[in-house]
């Protein structure tokens, strides 16, 4: 490979050779080309003229059947097989034995691998394994463009060079332009032939302990917190890495002559090939399992870093992973982190409720981007609507370009009016809030112009944290928050936990339905020392400032009394021993399960605020997971049986005198927050992003007009007043951003 020879002398060098070592009269090597075309790149035996010219379909032919199903075909003889395909210019009528291997890299096929003899006779399995062995490194050759002209034209139809487009799940919107960044690198095999078996051989051994004892040690972190269901996932991960079978393997290819690595990357091709294959779904999910487990040993054998975060990135990272960790994400620089790809995390995992927060576009569910993504690649990020578009052509790049000045320019208008108070056309002060969960959301009170925040969530920093953290630390970081807010409000919400957001560190038991399950104050209820230790270092940070504390998904008063009289002892207690207090403590209650809209006479007197979760209220009244990619079109919080819900909510909060505030993702949308103004709502929490249109819009909204067409339509038993607001909005020249 290092001499003077052209690309294509170098191939019929290495045809020769391998025909040579393998005592065949022919050997061949096929790539796949665009169109799934695959063409005879170079032979040694067959015809001359064969080169360049004889072309299979994919399925086609023995070769392309290879090729299809990526399995080895070896044949005594060939002719008869139902796949055998004659094709004339080739001249191998005349061969009976075929042996033929796919040539993967990355559980891509591109190409096969092929020798024939005219004895018939059943190759053995050293002469399997041998050429398999060779494809491998034939394939690393190919891709590392080491072939020149050749190469190129090769790595034209390879996954990991062509434009892709996917379609993901938007969890959080905007969009970014940059580079991939694999959250985990991808390990690069430079070195394919031992030098010294036996060494090797040390290498693997020192490797698979070292391997053992990281799996070990990584599961018994999580063992006190794992529920039944994720100590079967740990459990079958670790019993990949304790597999004889999987260790056998790695020897065996180590005594074939391959290095330490190489010899890992060989068997992880071969599995992850089958598994593929596997028609039972559980077998085909355990390919995760031993992706990571390579990895794993892949890095202990060469040294490499175990994520991105340890490296230099560039400015415009996109961070690309199958899944991680919410604490993961948090170890890289937010500078230089643009966007974030996963293959696998949905709306509700921690990673995603983490990177939203930071304010970080971010799309889900991008399923196989791992596969067909380089560190470097440009790549296109829309978290509008859940495209990913990887080595993007010119006029898509150009459109996104288009895309991002415009919204620049808006966020720039929207950023004039960051100083002005948010008072409607007739008068009437709305408070502009925003959501917040971590620290580097308090840049964003400044920068939005938002008068407060109106939901904190503290099970964030718990979701990051490695452990529980104790009450010193609890103290500090919402003392940190307190003062950040500079005088302005901030709503703490107790730890809403259960459900979707679960901690490794905290026991936890399975259930059948966990979204209606142990969450929220009911499970802080049973854990009351729990919920009393949050308490306190609630109450010591906000020492000489004033304090709100909202209790989450709360059913029944007497759950808001139960949690109240946790807060009562925790005062009592600090006022006993002379412990610094709050100027002022508000207790408060989110309204987010139903049952407690129709209690509201008897839980207003015991509160001082309340809040209107509209993500969680929604999905209760509706019956209906929010998330789901097939119902969450179907329900619309602009529906009359929402708004007459909340409706009735805003009457008995004016009827008792008790402030209310609607948090979620309907009051940062502008026509959503124009119609919970019509019902009479003055305060809303959303995203930072979404108070220059919200404000936009209520500066140009005269309110007492809208309200008696809100409560028309609401009499007249339309099922929706989408069509309706909107209209209503475009007569009355209200600014409803798109």
């Amino acid at each position: 490979m290092a001499g003077p020879d052209t690309a294509q002398e170098k191939l019929n060098t290495i045809v020769s050779t391998i025909a040579a070592n393998m005592v065949a009269e022919v050997c061949s090597l096929y790539v796949l080309r665009p169109g799934e075309v695959l063409e005879l790149y170079a032979s040694e035996g067959l015809k001359a003229e064969a080169v360049h010219r004889s072309l299979l379909k994919l399925g086609e032919g023995l070769v392309g059947t290879i090729a299809e199903s990526g399995e080895v075909l070896n044949l005594s003889e060939a002719q008869t097989h139902p796949g055998f395909k004659y094709l004339p210019e080739t001249g191998e009528e005349i061969y009976h034995s075929f042996l033929g291997v796919p040539v993967m890299r990355a559980g891509d096929t591109i190409g096969v691998l092929v020798v024939q003899n005219r004895t018939p006779r059943h190759y053995s399995e050293e002469e399997e394994e041998a050429l398999q062995i060779t494809a491998m490194v034939l394939a690393e050759i190919v891709a590392a463009g080491a072939l020149g002209d050749v190469a190129d034209a090769v790595e034209a139809d390879v996954a990991h060079t062509r434009s892709h487009h996917l379609r993901g799940q938007a969890l959080a919107g905007g969009i970014a332009l940059g580079h991939a960044v694999l959250h985990v690198p991808r390990i690069i095999i430079t070195n394919f032939i031992a030098e010294s078996i036996p060494d090797e051989r040390q290498r693997v051994e020192v490797a698979i302990e070292a391997l053992r004892n990281e799996v070990d040690d990584l599961i018994a972190k999580v063992d006190v917190g794992r529920g039944e269901a994720s100590g079967e996932v740990l459990e079958a991960f670790r019993m990949f890495a304790y597999d004889r079978g999987w260790v056998s393997r790695i020897r065996q290819a180590v005594d074939t002559g391959l290095t330490a690595e190489a010899a890992a990357e060989r068997v992880h091709t071969d599995m992850r090939n089958r598994l593929l294959r596997q028609p039972d779904p559980y077998l085909r999910e355990r390919l995760h399992d031993i992706d990571d487990l390579t990895m794993r040993l892949l890095r202990i054998l060469t040294g490499h870093a175990a994520t991105a975060s340890q490296t230099n990135m560039a400015r415009d990272a996109i961070l690309i992973a199958r899944n991680m960790g919410a604490a993961e994400l948090l170890d890289y620089d937010r500078r230089y982190m643009r966007g974030l790809v996963l293959e696998e995390s949905g709306a509700n995992s921690h990673v995603a409720i983490v990177a939203k927060a930071l304010g970080v576009p971010v799309v889900g569910q991008a399923e196989g981007i791992i596969d067909i993504i380089e560190t470097g690649d440009a790549i296109i990020v829309d978290g509008e609507t859940g495209d990913v578009h990887i080595r993007p052509s010119q006029v898509v790049e150009q459109a996104y370009v288009e895309k991002v000045r415009f919204y620049a320019k808006r966020q720039a208008k929207f950023a004039q009016l960051r100083k002005r108070p948010a008072v409607t056309r007739d008068g009437v002060a709305i408070s502009l809030n925003i959501n917040a969960g971590l620290m580097a959301d308090m840049p964003h009170l400044d920068a939005a112009g938002a008068d407060g925040i109106g939901l904190f969530r503290t099970e964030l920093q718990f979701m990051v944290a490695r452990s529980l953290p104790g009450r010193g630390q609890q103290r500090s970081h919402y003392r940190a928050i307190v003062e950040a807010a500079s005088g302005r409000a901030v709503v703490f919400r107790t730890l809403d936990i259960g459900s979707d957001k679960m901690l490794p560190y905290l026991r936890s038991t399975r259930e059948e339905n966990p979204a209606l399950g142990l969450r929220g104050t009911r499970m802080a209820l049973g854990r009351k020392a729990f919920l009393a230790l949050q308490i306190r270092a609630l109450l010591e940070a906000g020492a000489g400032h004033d304090m709100w504390i909202m209790f989450p998904m709360i059913a029944n008063v007497s759950e808001l009394m139960a949690a109240r009289a946790v807060a009562d002892e925790q005062r009592a207690l600090a006022e006993k021993f002379g412990r610094a207090l709050p100027r002022t403590l508000r207790l408060g209650a989110m309204i987010e399960i139903p049952s407690l809209v129709w209690q509201l006479d008897e839980l207003l007197p015991q509160v001082d605020f309340v809040s209107i979760g509209s993500n969680d209220l929604m999905q209760y009244v509706y019956a209906c997971d929010r998330e789901h990619p097939l119902l969450s079109e179907r329900y619309d919080p602009l529906s009359a049986a929402f708004l007459r819900l909340l409706q009735h909510v805003v009457e008995r909060c004016k009827a008792h005198g008790v402030p209310l505030t609607l948090c979620g993702e309907m009051a940062g949308r502008p026509l959503e927050a124009m119609a919970l103004l019509g019902l009479g709502f003055t305060s809303v929490s959303m995203t930072p992003a979404s108070i220059g249109p919200v404000k936009a819009m209520l500066l140009s909204l005269d309110v007492e007009k809208l309200g008696p067409f809100m409560r028309e339509r609401l009499a007249a038993g339309e099922e929706n007043l989408r069509a309706a607001l909107q209209r209503w909005a475009e007569d009355n020249g209200v600014a409803i951003a798109v």
